[in-house]
């Protein structure tokens, strides 16, 4: 093999390795950190619509509620422009708050995504003694599909790290999407804390995101 190209293979090589490693640290670190004293999310009661193009859809953006959240990022899931919801909303970010965030470091919590869902298990009922039961999991942690209202938002968002401890605002929505040829798409937010399944997730129109410490 000609050595120069033997060089650049090897440093390709390292550069991957590296990469790997940091993915590697940055989910051991979501996995284990812990912060004290994130409060439940706030929304308030408003109207208000925005409209835009994707694609051939003509998409309605309503609001349903203001929303702020501050909360510790314990998985990502990033979308690729296969659908009109990717292009809409290209991560979602699994959060946590109150006691599940607290105790994040002290409990083996798995935490995963798929699709637009995110999961999570314990390797016992007894791990979750210390902030109650499944229900109080469920009650501080949330899936969380973002619609940036900006672009450069978009671009802050492909930032979020499992780890991270941010600070969203912006709107829990309601999303009509239509086009020429009548096809039509419904995708709506869910409204409280204590659902699952499907609809259960928050669906956000971000107009601010902060990275804290």
């Amino acid at each position: 093999m000609n050595p120069t190209v033997k060089r650049v293979l090897i440093i390709v090589l390292v550069v991957l390795a590296l990469a790997f490693l940091g993915l590697v640290y940055a989910c051991n670190r979501a996995s284990r950190r812990s912060i004290a004293g994130l409060p439940n999310p706030k929304q308030t009661e408003t109207t208000g619509q925005s409209r835009r193009t994707v694609g051939n859809y003509d998409v309605f953006i309503t609001y349903k509620y203001e929303y702020e959240i501050e909360a510790l990022v314990v998985h990502t899931n990033r979308h690729h422009w296969f659908s009109l919801e990717d292009r809409l909303s290209p991560i979602d970010v699994a959060l946590a708050w109150g006691d599940v965030a607290e105790y994040n470091d002290r409990i083996d919590f798995h935490w995963d995504q798929s699709g637009r869902f995110y999961y999570w298990k314990v390797d016992s009922a007894k791990d979750l003694e210390l902030i109650g039961d499944s229900a109080d999991v469920v009650r501080q942690s949330s899936n969380n599909h973002l619609i940036p209202s900006t672009s450069s938002l978009r671009w802050k968002m492909k930032r979020i790290m499992p780890g991270d401890h941010i600070k969203i605002k912006g709107y829990l929505v309601n999303v009509t999407a239509s086009n020429s040829k009548n096809d039509v798409i419904w995708w709506n937010s869910s409204t409280i804390r204590s659902d699952t399944g499907d609809g259960a997730c928050e669906l956000i129109y971000v107009t601010d995101l902060e990275f804290l410490d």
